[in-house]
């Protein structure tokens, strides 16, 4: 017999929920096969394990919290064969691998992940047959959830063995007789929830606001997409000429690039950007790291990369700490005006918003229909006052409005 034990998590992680069992009481275990998922509060975790033998117990249910060096399961190694290697520790703690970093081989050139597998097995479903959501053509469980064979409804596709899964997402009835949906909060949404109501008590935020003209980006744009495009096989976007406008004002605002800790304020010399990006979780801020030293290039790559990790649930805990400042863009869903929420221990965040043509009365009199965005800086009124946040937010207008003169500077 052997223990499978909770392994060390990461720095600053103690503890994990136990999302799904990729193997079940009976089943074989090879060694290098995964067995279980732990969702922590940053990132998913894949244990895997070291030796071969069958799963006999498993001490924790999902939806469970562990802690690190907790055991969860129990190991027969009486149905090993005398070919496999024997393990000879009582105890033995696999190896784990974000899911930032794993793979999946392909089998019979399918690519997916081991959730999709488990979950496409007790369906009985062929993942030759399964659509995959993912750009890169990896299936994950979702799309397994969402597959329905040809000539059968939705309602028939759940195996029993899968539908004995779903009372905790069941709808139920209040004492109004009213259907409502009761659902699991999941460890990281309620990880959010528990920083967002920290960090509105902790912090005193402020938030102020302004409009910019972006023509002169856009004509930028216009101009140069298709040899940027040949040149660094990236798009040229805005986030780059956003990013190198707030780290412009920063480097004149550097109160905006501190953070607050006990009775001090530690004004940061370097820029590692967050960039908000929306997933199936919530949102997660991954960081770009050296912004003012990367081109508009390396800073779309990086963006780009890092939003596709994301969205696949494979950032590192590296690639979501250590930000100084973040942006938020509410106008890739229609946000016309926001006040976004610092991401503590930040003291700023900027907000950008949809662009609208609108009428803009200009200097020489007339009237013009130009691309207008609002854009929203949260800060932390503690050690940021009002005369430096309207700076700026001042200066970022002023950099996206001129962009020879944010190139001059970048």
């Amino acid at each position: 017999m052997a223990e499978i034990v909770v392994p060390q998590l990461a720095e600053s992680i103690t503890e994990g929920t136990i999302a799904q069992w990729l193997k079940q009481p009976g089943e074989t275990v090879s060694k290098g096969d995964y067995i279980i998922d732990l969702e922590t509060d940053k990132v998913n975790i894949e244990v895997i394990s070291e030796f071969s033998g069958v799963l006999k117990e498993t001490l924790k249910t999902e939806g469970d919290t562990v802690n690190a060096g907790e055991t969860i399961a129990i190991i027969s190694e009486s149905n090993v064969s005398s070919s496999e290697e024997k393990v000879v520790e009582e105890k033995i703690t696999p190896e784990i691998t974000p899911i930032a970093e794993s793979f999946t081989e392909p089998v019979s050139n399918v690519i997916a992940s081991p959730a999709a597998r488990k979950l496409a097995r007790e369906r009985g479903i062929d993942l030759q047959n399964v659509a995959a959501l993912d750009p890169l053509g990896r299936i994950r469980k979702q799309d397994v959830s969402n597959y329905v064979p040809e000539g059968r409804s939705v309602a028939n596709t759940a195996s029993p063995a899968a539908r004995q899964t779903i009372p905790a997402q069941q709808t139920a009835q209040t004492n109004s007789n009213k259907p409502v949906e009761t659902r699991r909060m999941s460890r990281r949404r309620a990880t959010i929830a528990k920083n967002l109501v920290k960090v509105q008590h902790s912090a005193a935020i402020l938030t102020t606001f302004n409009e910019v003209d972006l023509t002169a980006v856009m004509n930028v744009r216009k101009k140069r997409k298709d040899t940027f495009f040949k040149e660094h096989d990236v798009k040229l976007g805005f986030m780059s000429f956003f990013t190198k406008a707030v780290v412009s004002a920063l480097k004149s605002y550097p109160l905006l690039n501190a953070e607050i800790q006990e009775n001090e304020m530690v004004v940061k010399k370097f820029y590692d950007i967050g960039i908000a990006v929306s997933t199936d979780e919530g949102l997660v801020v991954p960081v770009v790291r050296g912004a003012d030293r990367l081109n508009f290039a390396e800073i779309e790559k990086e963006i780009s990369d890092l939003a596709l990790k994301a969205r696949e649930a494979k950032l590192t805990l590296s690639e979501l700490q250590g930000g100084t400042f973040t942006i938020t863009n509410g106008g890739t869903f229609g946000s016309l005006l926001s006040t976004p929420i610092l991401n503590a221990p930040q003291v700023g965040i900027l907000g950008m918003h949809s662009i609208q043509n609108r009428p803009v009365a200009l200097d020489n009199g007339t009237i013009e229909i130009r691309p207008m965005m609002y854009l929203a800086l949260s800060y932390d009124h503690r050690i940021v006052d009002g005369k430096e946040a309207v700076g700026f937010l001042v200066k970022v207008k002023q950099l996206l409005e001129d962009p020879e003169k944010l190139l001059l500077e970048a």
